[in-house]
């Protein structure tokens, strides 16, 4: 690719889930980040409607943290995103060839993040996607890229069962489940950014599966973390939305003074429910069986069985030597569970039951999250 609207490519910077980015170079001789689209999001008009006005939103976000948009054209074949260049290594690269931040420099770094975050949702936008690779440590401190964007592929995940939008190890237990978000998401992951900045990893290594598992399921490893940050870190990671905390109690925590307009910050114990236990500290829970009225799910100790109702030759039989990572979400509004399996060849598989009851699926969702403990680790 030698054009992008106007603008003469440069070279490639990297690629994502949404996209190519390119460095371009205006016909005045500015250099830019232009994002394209990925050929089977641009053929998809819904994702085509929801970039344009996530396009619009994205132009108003400004502030000394963000890259700011200064183009796009989400009718292009392929649409494309324009944004200031921002020059400097990625958090994640920075990491990688530096170590691990100290706390004066996680402090900066995450009342940094906090204020970008606000510009973004002070728009009405949600990031949905902040990890290290996504925070340019320029030379005049860190800028968030990509803010706003998110949401437009996230119409287009919609239709792909079985796929959250976002980056595993950051992702929210609402988006990995696939709820609603709201700006709380993105807290979540500036929790997550943190440890990782600190030299940890809040859900430890893994696939993708794991990650989410561990993410809805288990308590964050603030081990990396100086003393002094692992109280607001710990609620940022708390897994009720409700519970974490605003960008201005934020603000307070990392600068450890509070601005006069807004009350103090108080942040409250943290509940256990935040930080779930093993469903049965037991361990006596050995077997699972459940069905709704298309499929059938058993586990035991020969591994996991999935079947079609009526047709019995029609399914899967994984023995646990060939899995090399398993997970589940639930989802109490729809009454369902959903059981996610990753295979040692990384051949994904998936199955949603329907429980016909809130009593039947309050019986799942105690059952599958404690048998699942007892053959994982």
């Amino acid at each position: 690719m030698e054009r992008i609207g106007s603008y003469a490519v440069v070279r490639e910077l990297g690629a994502g889930g949404m996209g190519t980015v390119y460095l371009a170079r205006s016909r005045g001789g500015r250099l830019l980040a232009v994002k394209v689209a990925r050929p089977e999001l641009a053929a998809d008009p819904a994702f085509r409607a929801r970039f344009r006005a996530e396009v619009d939103a994205a132009r108003r976000v400004g502030g000394f943290h963000t890259a700011q948009v200064v183009d796009a054209d989400p009718d292009g074949e392929p649409p494309w995103l324009a944004t200031a260049y921002i020059p400097g290594p990625t958090l994640a690269q920075l990491i990688s060839t530096q170590g691990a931040l100290g706390e004066r420099q996680l402090r900066e770094l995450g009342a940094a993040l906090t204020e970008a975050l606000q510009a973004v949702h002070r728009c009405g936008l949600v990031h949905r996607d902040l990890k290290p690779g996504n925070i340019v440590m320029a030379p005049d401190g860190p800028r968030v890229l990509d803010f706003g964007i998110a949401r437009a592929a996230e119409s287009t995940r919609l239709t792909m069962t079985g796929h959250a939008f976002g980056t595993p190890g950051y992702l929210a237990p609402e988006q990995a489940a696939g709820e609603d978000v709201t700006g709380a998401a993105d807290v979540f992951a500036l929790g997550a950014v943190l440890v990782t900045a600190a030299g940890g990893s809040a859900f430890g290594e893994g696939g993708p599966m794991a990650l989410m598992y561990r993410s809805v399921h288990a308590a964050p490893d603030l081990s990396a973390l100086p003393a002094g940050l692992r109280g607001i870190v710990g609620a940022c990671l708390a897994k009720d939305p409700a519970r974490r905390p605003g960008t201005d109690q934020l603000l307070d925590a990392f600068t450890g003074a509070a601005d006069p307009t807004h009350p103090p910050t108080l942040l409250a114990d943290a509940d256990p429910a935040d930080f779930p236990q093993d469903s049965d500290p037991t361990g006596e829970i050995e077997f699972f069986e459940a069905e709704d009225a298309e499929r059938a799910l058993a586990i035991d100790a020969r591994g996991v069985a999935i079947s079609l109702i009526g047709l019995p030759d029609a399914g899967f039989d994984f023995r646990w030597q060939e899995i090399s990572s398993i997970a589940h979400t639930l989802d109490r509004r729809r009454l369902q569970c959903t059981l996610f399996v990753e295979c040692t060849d990384d051949a994904p598989y998936d199955c949603t039951l329907t429980a016909p009851d809130e009593q039947t699926y309050e019986e799942w969702a105690r059952l599958l999250p404690a048998v699942l403990d007892h053959y994982c680790d």
